[in-house]
Parts: structure tokens; sequence; C-alpha cells
């Protein structure tokens, strides 16, 4: 990935956008293809997916043989590198030393961002989603409609490559013909489970993920995505056919050389880069937003990794799409004589309403699964099939005791094996060794099950982000302070995914493994395990109450705006990235149009 040096950039740019991932992406995606001149910040190091992807590497030629470790937490494959729930030299704090009062952080210092290591999943938020408060009086309304986002959602699915199907369900939103790339065939496990589950009331389906079942169509995508734009059209069909189909060999986690995998790195960039409208710099840590004496935007201020210096760039629009939280740190710490509480702070909103999506498992084993034929089964790099929330209508008449719904991954099957394969065995193998643990490996291997819940968090006010008094990065940086409290209705929801679960893997004939938490304190995953966090610069039509309007623009600085997952105002159970996109795009076309009117 080409990138320039500080000293290289030009004088002004159109629009500077801060953060290469899902957000920044698209945001310098569709500046740059519409003919603006882009800087993108990164505060990472230059990454490469068709260079650096292990494609074909087994555990066994790793060190520890893959497992995780502290600069590895997801193991020595994973995409993310420079990156984590701690950062060396990137320190954030917590409020409260009590565990259940923590958040986690995770970032990732590398060109993409966690697009290259997220799973995938692409889910649209639906009509409830964007009116929750209308319809259960809890958290807040979005200042705009699925309606409203709808398109951008039809265009992001079509640029990027998602493989589902549609199945007319409930605040499931179906994508129109021809957008969606036909989904894999469920694996053995699944279509066991989803045969069982239909008792339960659970249905299973094709889970949408951004990754490639096909090539795609560079004679007719294009047009559909860019009309009336021929020059983007050519660079996104020349894009499109360096891509090639999924071949079920890799986990996504690991990045992917051949592009079948959506990464900003080889989706968004490549296209915005043969625009020649886009300059990129890697190792700058954006610290603060310059304003000049009207309190208009001017530009960013960062430094150079490289050589520790502070470095200015001017542009007309900035853009924050460093993630959610990174981005609130960067509004507080842009303080002057005119914004002293932070930078679009006049609400006093910013950092405040931080979420994360409700995380809950268990796993179990399935004696039918036992000592199927060896076939392969590896699929496309993650989940084949999942379970969107089916109990609205007993949710809305108050029946479940808590007010938002999770849907439910889960996975099976005889994946790439690792330590933990054979030490998670022991328990049935009884202590067998030699042949006969051979013969009991063979028969247990590939008939577990596993369940996750992910559900939504209601925005609370005991959940936010400030600037720590004392604490710095390495580079003299004030960092993040946490708060963080999951309201009850959060842990009763990881309780009923709890007994979900176990009925479920009851209904398989199987058993549970350990003891569902039927506390759901217990149950819940730490806020930020997850890595859904979003909030922060919530959004909303009124100037007092939120930080952003609906276009992603800051009420108090025309000229900048932020287009990551901060301005969500829920967080809704479906994960967040394909909307950040989809808002991202919309955020952007309103840029450039208020560009050309001359109003910013």
């Amino acid at each position: 990935m080409p990138v320039v040096t500080p000293s290289q950039t030009q004088p002004e740019y159109d629009v500077i956008v801060v953060g290469s991932g899902a957000a920044g992406g698209q945001t310098a995606y569709t500046c740059a293809l519409e003919g603006a001149k882009v800087l993108m910040l990164e505060a990472g190091r230059d990454y490469d997916p068709a260079r650096e992807t292990p494609m074909f590497q087994v555990n066994s030629q790793a060190p520890l043989r893959g497992q995780s470790t502290p600069d590895k937490p997801f193991g020595f494959y994973d995409a993310t590198i420079d990156g984590g729930w701690q950062v060396p030299g990137e320190p954030y704090t917590s409020a409260s030393d009590d565990p259940a009062r923590q958040f986690w952080w995770w970032r990732a210092r590398m060109m993409g961002g966690r697009t290259n290591h997220w799973g995938r999943i692409s889910l649209r938020n639906g009509p409830y989603d964007f009116k929750p408060r209308t319809r259960d009086g809890l958290g807040f309304d979005w200042p705009l409609s699925y309606e409203d986002v709808a398109p951008y959602y039809d265009k992001v699915e079509m640029l990027i490559g998602v493989y589902g199907d549609n199945n007319g369900l409930e605040n499931t939103p179906d994508s129109p013909p021809g957008v969606l790339q036909p989904p894999p065939i469920l694996r053995a496990g699944e279509q066991y489970a989803r045969a069982k589950g239909k008792g339960l009331g659970l249905p299973v389906i094709p889970i949408h993920r951004a990754v490639l079942t096909q090539r795609q169509d560079p004679d007719v995508l294009p047009a559909k995505i860019h009309p009336g734009n021929p020059r983007a059209q050519r660079l996104l069909a020349d894009s499109m056919r360096q891509r090639a189909a999924c071949f079920w060999a890799t986990p996504c986690g690991r990045g992917c050389s051949i592009r079948a995998n959506y990464q900003s790195t080889t989706v968004h960039l490549p296209p915005a880069l043969a625009s020649g409208n886009l300059d990129i710099v890697a190792n700058a840590m954006a610290r603060e937003v310059t304003v000049d004496a009207a309190g208009k935007a001017t530009g960013v201020l960062f430094i150079d990794k490289a050589t520790g210096q502070e470095q200015r760039v001017k542009g007309r629009v900035v853009v924050l799409a460093a993630s959610s939280a990174e981005s609130v740190r960067i509004l507080l710490n842009s303080r002057s004589g005119r914004f002293p509480q932070g930078l679009a702070n006049s609400s006093g909103l910013v950092g405040k309403y931080i979420m994360d999506t409700v995380g809950a498992g268990l796993a179990g084993q399935i004696p039918a699964l036992e000592n199927l034929p060896r076939h392969n089964e590896d699929g496309a790099g993650g989940n084949h099939a999942y379970v969107p929330w089916w109990l609205y209508r007993e949710q809305l008449a108050g029946k479940l005791g808590f007010a938002r719904g999770y849907h439910i991954e889960f996975g099976s099957g005889r994946q790439l094996p690792a330590l933990h394969t054979v030490s998670g065995l022991e328990a049935f193998t009884r202590g067998s060794f030699g042949r006969k643990f051979k013969e009991d490996a063979r028969r247990f291997y590939g008939s577990f099950i596993g369940f996750a819940g992910r559900g939504e968090m209601i925005p609370n006010d005991d959940s936010y982000c400030d600037l720590d008094p004392v604490v710095r990065d390495k580079w003299g940086i004030p960092v993040l302070r946490f708060h963080w409290k999951w309201s009850d209705h959060e842990t009763r929801q990881a309780a009923h995914m709890q007994r979900t679960f176990a009925d479920w893997i009851s209904a398989m004939g199987g058993k549970v493994r350990g003891t569902p938490a039927m506390d759901g304190a217990k149950a819940i995953e730490p806020g930020g395990k997850i890595i859904h966090e979003v909030g922060g610069t919530i959004m909303g039509a009124d100037a007092r109450r939120s930080v952003t309007n609906q276009w992603c623009q800051t009420w108090d600085v025309r000229n900048l705006f932020v287009t990551d997952g901060g301005p969500f105002c829920s967080n809704a159970d479906k994960n967040p990235t394909l909307t950040i996109m989809a808002l991202a795009w919309r955020a952007s076309d309103y840029l450039l149009a208020e560009l050309r009117r001359g109003n910013l």
C-alpha cells in the first residue's frame, strides 16, 4: 500500500480523514472517487494483505502452536498487528477497580484497522433499530429512518460483496434482488442444529458475511454503485477484477491475499488510490483538530511516530473516523479558548453513551456428530448460519423482563486444530492414550458446538469515557478513562441467552460443557470484549442533546464530521460495521454536496 511521508503532503486538501478502517476507508473512497483531494492519516503502520497474509500455514508451524499471547489475543496468525486490548505505550484507564465496571478497549494500529481482523458479519439494522425509544420508551431514537439508510446498505453490500439470502423476517431487512451473493451451504453441524432448533422456534437462516462466494460482475455492479460517474465505474471495475472468490481454505481473521473478503486495504483503498486523489500518511497519531478564530476546523495536528515530531496538515473539511472512542479522545484533546471542554462539545455529550454488544456463550457436546465421515467442511472462514432475534412480539408485550433482543451465532465441525483441541477432549477420552486415544480423538473431534449471543445494549448515563487527568501516552497525549455499567436489561438478556443455548443443546441430544450461568451478571462478557463499541458522539435532531446531526456533521463545527460508530444512538443486536459504512457513505455524499455549494 503506497504511502507518503509528512514532508510529501500537499499544502491543503479538500478532506482530511483520520482513520483507515471501515469508516475511514469508506469516507476516503467516496470522496476520492467523486473528485475530492483527500489525505488519510493512519495511526498504525502500512499493511498489505497480499504480502502479509499467512494463507496456508497451519498451527504446527507457528510459535506456541498458534496459541494466543498478550500481544496476539486471537492467536499468532490473526491479522491484527500492533494492536489488541492493550497496546504498549498507549494505555487507557478505568474509573473503577471493580472488574464488572471496567471496559476493554480494542485497537488495531495498522492500515485498514479492524477490517483486517473482524468476523465480516454484515447485518442491516432494521426499522425498529432506528426508532427504539418510540417502540419501548427507552434510550434514543435516531434522527433518521431505515428508509434513509437502505440505499446506502445496497451500495455497500454490492461494493464489498456480502453473501446471504432474504427470508422476510421481522426487523431483519431483505436486500434487493441482485445485491447479495449466494450463501455457502450449511455445514453438517449447522444443518443438524437447524433441524433441532425448529422445535424451539429458532429460525436458523444463512448469515450475511462480507466474503465473495463468486466473482463480482465488473460490467454491471459499478454502474449501479456509481451512476453517472464513468471514471469511478472504470476504477471500481478494475479493482473488482483483482478480487477472487473464496476457495474455502483460510480463516478470514488472518486477512485475505486474494481479496475474497472485505478489508479496507483490499476493497476501499486500491480504487481510491488509483484515482490519484488520495494520499495516505501512516504512523500518524492524531492529537487534535485545529481550528481558527472563528471556530472553523482548519486541519489536524498529529505526531509522526517515526520521528516523534508534531506535524500539521490543512484541510477544508476534517472527518474523524478513528473508531468511536479514539475520535472522542481527539475531540476532548482539541481544547482551545473557544472550546474549553473539547471540540464539538457544547452539549457536554462528547464521550457519553458509549455502548458495546451484549455477549454470552455456551458450548455442548453432541453425540449425533461423533464419528462423522471425514469431509471438507472448512467453508467461508466463519459462520454460515445464525439465528436473528425471534421474540419481538413477546418482548414488546413485556413477557421477557428485558427490552432488547439478541441474535445467535454458532459454530461446529473440524476446524483447524490447536493445542486446546487435545486438552478439550480430556473429559471425554478419560485419560486414554496410544491407539485408544487416537480412536477417541477421531470420535469426539468435531462433535462440539458453541453458541454465542450478540445482543443490544441500551445507552445509559453510567457508561462513558473522559480524559484521565494524569495519565498520558508515550507521545504525551492524555488518554481515555472509561466508566462502565451494564443495566439489568443487559444482564437479564445474557441469562436468557444461557437458557436458550442450554435448551438447544438438550434438543440436539447433547450435553452442556460446564454449567450454564443463570446469573446474567456472571454470564455477560466484559464491556468492550465483543469489540463493537459505538457511541460517544451520538447524532440527534437537537444540538443541545446530541453531538452530530443525521449527516454525522458536528453541530458546533460545520466542517467537522464523525463517520465511525460514534454517532450511533443505539447499538442494535446487528454487528455495527455494515451500518458504519452505510452512514459514512451517506455522510460523504452530503459533505461533497455542501463543499460544492460552498457551505463548508
